[in-house]
């Protein structure tokens, strides 16, 4: 039978070396390396890195939640589908591996080549921007940055479950990805002018909880000591996460939503 763990790592070495071999995937990493790259160079050019939240910053930021969750929810939901649709996914049911671990597999694949992705766009700016006064990271964005591509995987894992075709995959991945950064904005900003300013706050804290692009977004802003760019309606909830009782609640809060997406899809799997 040989060595499960041997197994799996075969298999997830397999998952990785499937994705890289992706056009769509290439696509996408020069896309991003080229964009990330080219917007820090701009600003670094426009406006020399400073003390506190920077253009610099704000770009990076910016690039980092607006194309990561896109290129990750396209390209594993539709990994996923794909392994359906070409029969891939019967032949692994041939082996002896659970659900779980078939979902643990591409969620640590899929982990890893946008890992590697995000480094080297991320190397690729140190280098180009040495000529140029330099960028700095710091140890809580570098946190920031993996935490990210840990909730983002797992959401497109359990968007490739539930989607029937590589088709149907793109167009959830799409609906999602929308929904998260744009409409559930604007619906906001929409109750935000019929609603008092107590019953607004309220809003606004429910919506960075149910929300993971607004939840990397408050804890970015909050873990690098730069959450007055905030403004006052977040000083309750800032000071709540910056306590010993809140960082533990961030910790359960930002697990949960790593752990649930594969959860519900490994659920989902075996009743398919």
């Amino acid at each position: 039978m040989g060595n499960p763990y041997a197994r799996m790592i075969k298999f997830i070495q397999l998952e990785m070396k499937q994705l890289i071999r992706s056009k769509w995937l290439q696509i996408v990493t020069i896309l991003f390396v080229v964009t990330f790259t080219s917007v820090l160079m701009i600003q670094q050019i426009a406006m020399p890195d400073a003390e506190g939240f920077t253009r610099q910053s704000a770009a990076m930021l910016n690039v980092l939640l607006f194309l990561l969750p896109l290129f990750i929810l396209t390209i594993g939901s539709m990994s996923l589908a794909a392994d359906r649709e070409s029969g891939w996914l019967n032949l692994l049911k041939t082996y002896p591996m659970s659900n779980g671990k078939y979902i643990f597999t591409k969620w640590i694949g899929l982990f890893n080549v946008f890992l590697f992705i995000t480094l080297l766009a991320i190397t690729l700016s140190y280098m180009m921007g040495s000529f140029f006064g330099g960028i700095s990271l710091n140890g809580p964005f570098i946190v920031f940055i993996l935490i990210l591509l840990l909730l983002f995987t797992s959401l497109s894992i359990f968007v490739g479950v539930i989607a029937k075709n590589r088709l149907h995959a793109l167009a959830l991945a799409l609906g999602v990805w929308s929904m998260i950064t744009l409409i559930l904005s604007y619906v906001l900003m929409a109750v935000g002018t019929i609603i008092s300013e107590n019953l607004l706050k309220t809003f606004i804290s429910l919506s960075i909880h149910i929300n993971p692009l607004e939840w990397m977004r408050f804890s970015y802003f909050v873990f690098t000591d730069q959450s007055a760019v905030l403004g006052p309606a977040f000083y309750e909830l800032v000071k709540f996460y910056d306590s010993t009782v809140g960082l533990f609640y961030y910790s359960l809060f930002t697990a949960l939503w790593g752990v649930s997406p594969l959860l519900l899809a490994t659920y989902l799997l075996k009743r398919r």
